[in-house]
């Protein structure tokens, strides 16, 4: 098994930063990919970036259009750890954040866990 622990979430102003750590632990073989995503009141959890953690396009990220230019992912091989840092934030901003990654758990068998954390709460105010 595979878990996942965000960290980072908080209160901050609009404009504000923070910055929220991933760290993967557990049956861990290789990661694939990591990914944050958001849920806000009401509303479905979508997608905010992901970051390719190994294979021929290791470190290329991907972020959807709301956040570019403010947010970026980063990674730590080493600790297994994913970084999202939020910058410029904005009261629309808000929501519980989630961690994602697909964890390859066998070291001989093409088995995989699609591993979530438990979710860390961002608040920006206006």
């Amino acid at each position: 098994q595979v878990q996942l622990v965000e960290s980072g979430g908080g209160v901050v102003q609009a404009g504000g930063s923070l910055r929220l750590s991933c760290a993967a632990s557990g049956s861990i073989f290789g990661i694939n990919v990591m990914g944050w995503y958001r849920q806000a009141p009401g509303k479905e959890r979508e997608l905010v970036g992901t970051i390719i953690v190994s294979g021929s396009a290791e470190g290329r990220v991907d972020l959807v259009e709301s956040v570019k230019g403010r947010f970026t992912i980063s990674k730590d091989s080493a600790k297994n750890t994913a970084y999202l840092q939020m910058n410029g934030l904005k009261p629309e901003d808000t929501a519980v954040y989630y961690c994602n990654a697909v964890v390859r758990t066998s070291p001989t068998l093409n088995r995989h866990q699609n591993a979530w954390g438990q979710g860390t709460q961002v608040t920006v105010s206006s």
